[in-house]
């Protein structure tokens, strides 16, 4: 397992690249299996999570071929599926324990074959997540669901029939799932409380793109016609937001100056509205965010995280560690998952001040300095903040297993040692 050395105390200054978004890709790739024709994806960011879902497409039968390309001036990956014919209908555990993404294939392949075999879902341990609302769609849409022996058995040999369908949470998960299962159905299928995430709007303008006929895009309200087939799209993957709030979140904590270039800032309001809030200076252009911290006395702000476009839970870590470093105290409230401060534990060792409340809130109080110590990821977003901590704490941190990084930040150390950090990527047993 790798780990990152971290000497804090350094301000950044400097451009970063935002890269493709992980949970953009994601279901982006599960949404190939639609069709036997190419589909080609461009701006694909290069991180452990598309890996182990190209490998679970390649088990299945899809044929993948990637090449280097440049995207804006910058390196990246396009990746070209072809699933011609699938050579198995069924998700192994060893595959799907990686990646709790691995569900997108759930709505694809019975939708294409009437039929699929998939092992329940793994990923960061963050809180359960269960899969109610995809099975329970997936029913009122004519398929006959079984779980058995760990795997989720789910068939429709007439094929799946569309149905009016109405979320009692906003699931960006069920959301994506039922989307491409309807493209394919018989007759039109409604959503209501549909998630708005952006990576759902990247994903439904390439399933029209492939010949699908779905409206409503951007809204909580889904429609989608039920086609006979699809066909092969060149796509892009849109900029990773979260990858863009978390850098954006270095230059404030270090007082620095970060240039986010190719960032959507329309896809980051609210955490932009927070950050000016509580001094930083933002500027919003028309390909970049430019984050402004230099010289700023910063104010600590309440956080909520909610469904889009709400904060978002995957910045909750990032926001709650920059606040160690703002005057007075902040109430952070998570409403998404019930075990998402399991980041506050490795920041108290390194003098953080937070007192959390149940699963659902914490007080976080700015503190002085914090402390260079060993500490622990325990899930991908905290890892992040980890990194944050380090930055600006005095003497040197070790952050320990970073593969939770390596599944959704491309290139981390590169891109902050580009800005002025000092930090170094070591194996497991370097000093």
């Amino acid at each position: 397992m790798d780990k990152l050395k971290i000497k804090g105390g350094h301000q950044l200054f400097g451009k970063i690249y935002i890269s493709g978004a992980k949970n953009a890709a994601l279901p982006l790739i599960c949404a190939s299996l639609l069709t036997k024709d190419r589909v080609t994806l461009t701006n694909m960011p290069v991180l452990s999570d598309i890996r182990s879902m190209n490998a679970l497409l390649e088990q299945l039968g899809t044929i993948i071929e990637s090449r280097d390309e440049v995207v804006d001036g910058n390196p990246s990956k396009m990746y070209t599926f072809k699933t011609d014919k699938l050579s198995s209908l069924v998700t192994p555990y060893d595959y799907v324990r990686k990646m709790r993404a691995s569900y997108y294939v759930l709505g694809p392949l019975l939708a294409r074959e009437h039929y699929v075999e998939l092992s329940l879902p793994g990923g960061c341990a963050i809180g359960a997540r269960p899969m109610d609302i995809h099975l329970s769609s997936l029913e009122q849409m004519g398929a006959s669901i079984e779980i058995k022996n760990g795997y989720v058995i789910a068939q429709a040999p007439q094929g799946l029939t569309g149905a009016h369908l109405i979320f009692n949470i906003a699931s960006v998960g069920a959301t994506c799932n039922i989307l491409m299962a309807a493209t394919l159905a018989k007759g039109t299928t409604i959503i209501e409380n549909a998630a708005m995430e952006p990576e759902i709007g990247n994903l439904a303008n390439m399933l029209n793109a492939m010949g699908a006929k779905i409206s409503g895009i951007g809204t909580p309200i889904l429609t989608i016609e039920g086609v006979n087939e699809l066909h092969g799209v060149v796509h892009k993957v849109i900029p990773d937001r979260i990858e863009a709030g978390s850098y954006a979140v270095a230059a404030a904590i270090t007082r620095g100056q970060i240039e986010l270039m190719n960032a959507q800032a329309e896809t980051l309001q609210t955490p932009i509205k927070i950050l000016r809030a509580m001094g930083v200076r933002v500027t919003e252009n028309p390909h970049s965010i430019l984050v402004d911290a230099q010289g700023c006395h910063l104010e600590g702000k309440d956080i909520m995280t909610d469904y889009y476009p709400g904060f978002p839970t995957d910045l909750q870590a990032q926001f709650m560690t920059l606040m160690l470093t703002a005057e007075g105290a902040s109430m952070i409230t998570e409403t998404i998952f019930e075990n998402r401060f399991m980041h506050v534990p490795e920041l108290m060792r390194m003098g953080a001040n937070i007192n959390v409340h149940g699963h659902a809130s914490a007080i976080v109080r700015g503190v002085k300095k914090l402390y260079g110590a060993q500490v622990m990821a325990t899930d991908l977003r905290a890892s992040f903040a980890l990194v944050l901590a380090g930055l600006i704490a005095e003497g040197e941190t070790i952050v320990n297993r970073v593969y939770h990084l390596d599944r959704g930040y491309e290139k981390i150390e590169q891109k902050l040692r580009g800005v002025g950090a000092d930090i170094v990527r070591l194996k497991d047993d370097e000093e």
